[in-house]
């Protein structure tokens, strides 16, 4: 489906990104991951990927620093579909919540997608790329959540920013979409549920599915955006939260 393409992956290397670049590279994509870590520590997440594509790419690029970001994307030869997924959530009460803190979310959550997201959309612009910018968002950007004030804030951004993006880039053949996952079982909401049982228990009453959802069914989610399938699509917020934003209750 996606043979013939080239993804970059951003935090690729994470539970999200990598099962969002194997998927790619199983439907055909030649993948690119990005992430923080030194090449060493996320050999396995590049090791899951190469048994789709052998000629998987890893680079080490922080989001936030712009010349970092245009350098990687101009030693790219080709470039169609960018997954714009690095983030982070550090959960601190309002009341405590940090301008270092507030500053990091909005800096790798939306800055970083801004950055990635135009630096992309100029090259595709200028080798005629009818390309696709998919991003990560989150159910939480319209809904609050407890003590995550700044990635709350920093995903409605990243809502904005796709519309805004979609608007200005549709007449150039570019695509902008996102997905919006709810609670999933890895990174952050993963380590709580396992370790924290206040957290698990409040999850519970959330979702009216009863279940968090899984990295590999966010992927499928990006490979959809991806396709042939999403040509007529274009700003608009995929939602995969188990039914979290329907408000569940109590009966």
């Amino acid at each position: 489906m996606l043979t013939g393409k080239t993804a970059i992956v951003t935090g690729g290397a994470g539970d999200l990104g990598s099962a969002m670049a194997r998927q790619l590279a199983a439907n055909g994509a030649h993948v690119v991951i990005w992430d923080i870590l030194p090449q060493a520590e996320a050999a396995a997440a590049i090791e899951r990927v190469r048994a789709h594509d052998p000629q998987v790419e890893y680079a080490e690029v922080d989001v936030r620093d712009r010349a970092a970001v245009d350098s990687a994307i101009a030693d790219l030869p080709q470039l169609d579909i960018v997954c714009s997924n690095a983030g982070i959530v550090d959960a601190q009460p309002f009341l405590e919540l940090s301008g270092e803190n507030w500053r990091n979310h909005l800096d790798i959550n939306l800055t970083g997608c801004f950055n990635v997201c135009q630096a992309a959309a100029r090259v595709m612009v200028a080798e005629g790329t009818a390309g696709r910018l998919i991003l990560t968002s989150s159910w939480v950007a319209q809904i609050p959540w407890p003590e995550i004030t700044a990635y709350t804030v920093s995903k409605a951004g990243v809502n904005m920013l796709v519309k805004q993006m979609a608007r200005e880039l549709s007449p150039l053949g570019i695509l902008v979409n996102a997905v919006a996952p709810g609670i999933v079982k890895a990174g952050l909401a993963g380590r709580q549920l396992r370790e924290e049982p206040q957290y698990a228990a409040r999850v519970a009453k959330a979702i009216p599915l009863g279940e968090p959802g899984t990295p590999e069914e966010i992927a499928a989610a990006v490979v959809y955006l991806a396709g042939p399938q999403t040509a007529y699509m274009t700003g608009s917020i995929l939602t995969l939260d188990g039914g979290c934003s329907l408000f569940q209750f109590d009966s």
